[in-house]
């Protein structure tokens, strides 16, 4: 009979081989995935390398850039992004079949480098880092993970294949090879009450309401509640309108940065600065 010390031995080896056995078959050279085949939650349709190219446009991608591929399939998006748009690029796939393929494609290319291939969960693994975010998954599966890409910095470029994010329209769309691409960029939280200090020591108060990047509310100047016309948020860049005294337009361009706003507020006869905290 095998002492204590010799069984915790034993089974340590015995799982250690297990999982080299699992680390040879997931990296199997002869697996080849075919069209249609299915996966976690999903069926495996490669995207058209013009979409994929298309998408990387859309995304502005440069070299500056960390991109993630969610649900990376074959590794086609994160060999794109490295090898045209010079970006670093990381894929997560759920199938080890399918993540060592892709490692073997990202080999090919000479990507290894720039190119990184995760097996993983798209729901469990960390990409908080990326400024660009692709992916083609099904619309439940977008709505899934919406209030984690909201949660990200501001600015950070989405863009998906085929389906959309329910009620957050796409800022921007296209079409390539048949098919459809849509691009968020995520919006700063900006919703709530800011107080505002003019050049002078002179405050004012800006209220904001916000549904995704679309965003309205009134500025409160002199004791007077006006209407923001033509509001925008993008990122983290911000911008309105609003009548002021004798019908003067003011226009305020400018950036938030957490509880913070900066930017100017501009007439036609004169610019000022304008900081501002949230309450």
């Amino acid at each position: 009979m095998l002492s204590l010390s010799r069984r915790v031995a034993f089974f340590l080896l015995s799982s250690f081989m297990a999982v080299g056995c699992a680390t040879t078959a997931a990296s199997d050279p002869n697996y080849k995935p075919s069209r249609g085949q299915s996966g976690k939650d999903v069926i495996w349709i490669p995207t058209p390398p013009e979409l994929v190219e298309k998408m990387l446009t859309m995304a502005k991608v440069t070299p500056q850039d960390r991109v993630f591929d969610l649900g990376s399939g074959d590794g086609i998006i994160a060999i794109t992004a490295a090898q045209k748009f010079k970006a670093n690029s990381v894929g997560i796939e759920f199938n080890p079949d399918m993540a060592g393929y892709a490692r073997r494609k990202v080999a090919e290319a000479g990507m290894q480098d720039k190119v990184r291939i995760i097996t993983g969960d798209i729901f469990k693994e960390d990409f908080s880092s990326a400024d660009v975010i692709t992916m083609y998954l099904l619309p439940d599966l977008n709505l899934r993970l919406r209030p984690t890409i909201l949660k990200m910095k501001p600015g950070t470029r989405v863009v998906a294949h085929a389906f959309d994010m329910g009620e957050w329209q796409a800022d921007d769309t296209a079409t390539a090879a048949g098919a459809n691409a849509f691009l968020w960029i995520v919006p700063a939280p900006v919703q709530g009450g800011w107080n505002v200090t003019l050049d002078g020591g002179k405050t004012a108060r800006l209220n904001l309401e916000q549904t995704f990047q679309n965003v309205g509310g009134t500025m409160t100047v002199d004791g007077r509640t006006l209407p923001l016309l033509g509001a925008r948020l993008r990122g983290e860049d911000l911008s309105f309108q609003y009548s002021g005294e004798g019908q003067s337009v003011s226009s305020f361009k400018g950036k938030v940065n957490g509880d913070r706003l900066s930017g100017t507020l501009s007439t036609d006869r004169s610019s000022q600065s304008l900081d501002g905290r949230r309450l």
